[in-house]
C-alpha cells in the first residue's frame, strides 16, 4: 500500500480500486472448468517457460486474477469467447513476467510512484480508465467520479484493497513493457539510401504484356510422379512440413435455423414491445429490461453518427418518436426511440502535426520550431495536410493524417484547445501553437457541433425456439447414436442426405472449425478423447449441432511422407507441370503464339502501371518473382517462363518510366521506419517465446 500513502500525501485523496485492466487489457479465467477432472490424477503441467514447468494451479490462479479484473471492469461474468481472451492474456502475462523481467533489470528500467500517480489521476490518465469513468449524461470523462471512488478505499472491503495492491503491480508491469517495446522500436531506422530505394520502388512504372498459363491447363495424367520424386521433394523442403500436433476430422453440421413459426413469434413480440416503448415513461429502464443487446440506451455526443439503419430510413429523427421495427443484417429486429435531443458540450474536429520538444534543450527546440514553420508555410501554399502529417508527425496520429477525431475543449491542453475553438472556419490555422508537448500545425476539419441525442434501442434476436432446437438435436443425436465408425459415418450420412464436411490440420489451440465458431469442445475431443475412426457425441456450437469423426492425426516432430503425402504430391505435380509448360512454350516468338499452345486456358493481358513495389499482376494474381524479373528487362525483352504458385508467367516489357529525382526522401524513410516500428512489439514477443522455448500444453485442459 506504499503507493496509496504516497498519493494521499500529494493530493489529499484516498486511493481506491481502479477497476480496469490497463495496457495489457487484463482479463482472467475460470477456476474449475472442464479441468476439474485433474483432481482425478491427470497431468497437471500446462506448459513450460524457460525450462520451468507451469502447473495447472499456478496458471488458474493467474487466470482468476485476470477474470476478477474483467468482472470489476464490466460488472458481469465473461462469456466463453471472452474467457478465451482471458486465458490467452493470462498466459502471455506469465511469459512476459518470466522472459522480460531480467531484461528490465539489466537495463535498469523502473516505474516511479510519480508515473503511477500520473496514470490514474494526473494529467495523462490512460485512455482505458478515461473510457470507464464517463458521465452518463455527457459521455465525457468525469474526474469527480474518480475522486469519489478513490476516497472510498479506507472503508472498502479487504478484497477491494487487495485488488488495488494487485493493480499497482499491474500498472507498473504494463508501463515497463511499453517502455521496453518503445525502446526497441526507437532503434528502428531507415537511412536515406533505403528511403530512396523505397521511393523508386513506389514510383518506377512499367508497361508490360503478360502471358499466364494456370497449372490446370495441364492434366494431372500428363505428368508422371514417382515415389522417389516425393521423397526427394520432402527431403529438400523439410522446413515446409515441420510436424505439428494436428488432427483431421470429418463432420456433419445440423444448422440451427429459426422456423417460420419462430419468425412470426419474434415479429409479434417486437411489434408489441414497440408499442409499449412509444408510451414508456422511462425509456432507459424499458430497453434495459427488454432489449437483447448490451448498452441499449446511450448518448450520442456532438459529431457522433447515429446508427446507420436509423439514418438510412429517417432523415431527421424527432424527439419522442419511435422508428421501426427494422430487420438487421445480424438476423435481429430493432426499434429506435429518440428519448431526448438537446445541445450538449460543444465538440470540434481537427488534425495536427506535432513537432515534439519534450526533453529538448533550447537549440533543439529552435530547430524543431524552424522545421514546423517550414511545413506550415508549405501547407499555406497548398500542400497536402494528410501527407504532411504522415511524413512529419511525431505522435500516434501521424499514420491517420493527424486526425484527432471529435473532442471537447476540456479534453486538450489549454493552448491547443483555445486555438482550435477560436477558429471561425475550417482549414489551416495560420500560426504555430506551442504546448508542453511541442509545436503543433493545426487544421480544423469540423466546426463546433452541440447536437446531442439520447437513443433507446430495442433489439430482439431472430433465432430458433426451444422446440425447433429440440427437433434439430433429436436428428443429430439419432445420427450419432447409430454411427460407430468411419464406414458407418459415410454410409449413414449418404442414407440420411447429410453433407459430410472436412477440417484438416486442426491445431491444438484451434477454437473454430472452418467457419464454425465456438468449436473448442470438438477440438478438445479430437485431441484428448478420440481415436482414428471414432465418432463423437453431439456437440452444441453457437449456431449448429455437430457430430464429428476423427479421420487422421499427426504428432509434433519430423513428419513422414504418408502424413503429408497430399501436400507434397500437389507441390511436385505443379513443379512438373511448370517444366511441361515451359518446354511447350520453347521456340514461340510472341505471347500470342504461346497462348495458342494452351488456347482454352492461357490468357494474354496488359498492365500499363506495374510498380516495382507490387507483388501481384492484375488479372493474374500473386506473382512477386515475375514482377521482379520485369524490372530487370530492357525495353522489348521477354522473360523466360517463370513458375509462381498460381501457374507459369511470361512477361514482355513495353516500356519503363523510371522514378524521377526528388530532393527529400524523408517521407519514404518515415514510411519504412513506421512499418518496422509497428512490427516490433509482435516480433519481440515471438522472439522472446522462441528463446524461452515456450511449450503450451493448455489444449489438454481448455
Amino acid at each position: 500500500m506504499a503507493l496509496i500513502k504516497e498519493i494521499r500525501q500529494r493530493t489529499g485523496l484516498a486511493i481506491g480500486v481502479i477497476a480496469v485492466g490497463l495496457i495489457l487489457f487484463l482479463v482472467g479465467g475460470d477456476l474449475l472448468g472442464p479441468n476439474s477432472m485433474l483432481l482425478g490424477g491427470r497431468d497437471t503441467v500446462v506448459g513450460e517457460i524457460n525450462g520451468e514447468e507451469i502447473s495447472y494451479e499456478e496458471y488458474i490462479d493467474q487466470v482468476e486474477r485476470f477474470k476478477l479484473n474483467y468482472q470489476q471492469n464490466t460488472g458481469r461474468n465473461p462469456s466463453e469467447n471472452e474467457m478465451y481472451s482471458i486465458r490467452e492474456q493470462a498466459w502471455q502475462a506469465m511469459i512476459v513476467k518470466r522472459v522480460f523481467s531480467e531484461q528490465y533489470e539489466a537495463l535498469g528500467m523502473t516505474i516511479s510512484d510519480e508515473e503511477l500517480v500520473d496514470m490514474v489521476q494526473g494529467k495523462n490518465i490512460v485512455a482505458e480508465l478515461r473510457q470507464q469513468l464517463t458521465n452518463p449524461e455527457t459521455g465525457q470523462f468525469d474526474r469527480q467520479q474518480l475522486i469519489a471512488f478513490l476516497q472510498s478505499l479506507e472503508s472498502a472491503p479487504a478484497q477491494q484493497r487487495a485488488f488495488w495492491a494487485q493493480q499497482e503491480q499491474t500498472f507498473a508491469d504494463s508501463r515497463l513493457r511499453i517502455k521496453y517495446d518503445n525502446l526497441l522500436a526507437a532503434s528502428s531506422f531507415a537511412n536515406k539510401e533505403e528511403g530512396a530505394l523505397q521511393y523508386r520502388m513506389q514510383s518506377s512504372v512499367a508497361d508490360i504484356e503478360h502471358l499466364f498459363v494456370p497449372f490446370y491447363a495441364v492434366s494431372d495424367s500428363a505428368v508422371s510422379i514417382s515415389e522417389s520424386d516425393l521423397k526427394a521433394y520432402l527431403s529438400e523442403n523439410k522446413e515446409k512440413f515441420e510436424g505439428a500436433n494436428t488432427r483431421d476430422i470429418s463432420y456433419i453440421r445440423f444448422d440451427l435455423y429459426p422456423s417460420g413459426e419462430d419468425s412470426a413469434t419474434v415479429i409479434q413480440q417486437i411489434s408489441q414491445l414497440t408499442e409499449e416503448l412509444s408510451s414508456a415513461s422511462n425509456d432507459s429502464v424499458f430497453v434495459l429490461r427488454n432489449s437483447e443487446i448490451s448498452n441499449p440506451f446511450r448518448t450520442y455526443l456532438p459529431g457522433e453518427q447515429l446508427p446507420a439503419l436509423l439514418t438510412s430510413n429517417v432523415e431527421d429523427p424527432e424527439e419522442g418518436a419511435v422508428y421501426g421495427p427494422y430487420i438487421t443484417d445480424r438476423s435481429t429486429y430493432v426499434t429506435y426511440k429518440v428519448s431526448q435531443k438537446f445541445d450538449g458540450t460543444p465538440r470540434m474536429r481537427a488534425s495536427h502535426i506535432l513537432f515534439g520538444t519534450q526533453g529538448m534543450d533550447d537549440a533543439a527546440k529552435a530547430e524543431a520550431k524552424t522545421q514546423a514553420e517550414k511545413v506550415l508555410a508549405e501547407l499555406k501554399d497548398g500542400g497536402n495536410f494528410f501527407a504532411a502529417a504522415q511524413q512529419y508527425g511525431q505522435d500516434g496520429t501521424a499514420q491517420r493524417g493527424g486526425d484527432l477525431g471529435w473532442f471537447a475543449k476540456e479534453d486538450f491542453v489549454e493552448p491547443f484547445a483555445d486555438a482550435v475553438f477560436a477558429a471561425k472556419s475550417t482549414g489551416l490555422i495560420n500560426s504555430l501553437v506551442e504546448t508542453e508537448y511541442g509545436y503543433h500545425v493545426i487544421s480544423v476539419t469540423e466546426m463546433p457541433k452541440t447536437a446531442t441525442v439520447k437513443l433507446a434501442t430495442l433489439e430482439l434476436e431472430l433465432g430458433p425456439s426451444d422446440a425447433t432446437r429440440n427437433e434439430i438435436f433429436r436428428n443429430a443425436d439419432y445420427f450419432a447414436a447409430n454411427t460407430g465408425n468411419a464406414d458407418e459415418f459415410k454410409t449413414n450420412a449418404e442414407k440420411d442426405g447429410y453433407r459430410v464436411l472436412q477440417a484438416n490440420s486442426l491445431g491444438t489451440n484451434a477454437r473454430s472449425i472452418n467457419n464454425l465458431g465456438g468449436a473448442r469442445e470438438v477440438v478438445r475431443w479430437a485431441f484428448n478423447d478420440a481415436s482414428v475412426g471414432s465418432v463423437s457425441p453431439v456437440f452444441e456450437l453457437d449456431n449448429a449441432y455437430v457430430v464429428a469423426m476423427l479421420r487422421g492425426e499427426t504428432e509434433e516432430g519430423d513428419v513422414t511422407l504418408d502424413q503429408v503425402r497430399a501436400e507434397v504430391m500437389a507441390q511436385v505435380r505443379n513443379e512438373k507441370k511448370a517444366v511441361y509448360i515451359s518446354e511447350k512454350l520453347k521456340g514461340k516468338e510472341s505471347l500470342e503464339a504461346m497462348k495458342e499452345v494452351f488456347p482454352e486456358y492461357a490468357s494474354v493481358g496488359t498492365t500499363a502501371d506495374l510498380k516495382l513495389s507490387d507483388n501481384t499482376i492484375p488479372g493474374v494474381g500473386y506473382a512477386p518473382k515475375a514482377v521482379g524479373a520485369v524490372f530487370g528487362l530492357k525495353q522489348g525483352q521477354v522473360t523466360q517462363p517463370i513458375k509462381e504458385d498460381i501457374g507459369v508467367i511470361v512477361a514482355k516489357l513495353n516500356s519503363i518510366t523510371p522514378a524521377g529525382e526528388v530532393a527529400d526522401y524523408s517521407m519514404y524513410q518515415n514510411q519504412l521506419q513506421a512499418s518496422a516500428q509497428q512490427r516490433t512489439t509482435y516480433m519481440i514477443m515471438m522472439a522472446a517465446q522462441e528463446l524461452a522455448n515456450v511449450k503450451d500444453f493448455r489444449y489438454k485442459f481448455f
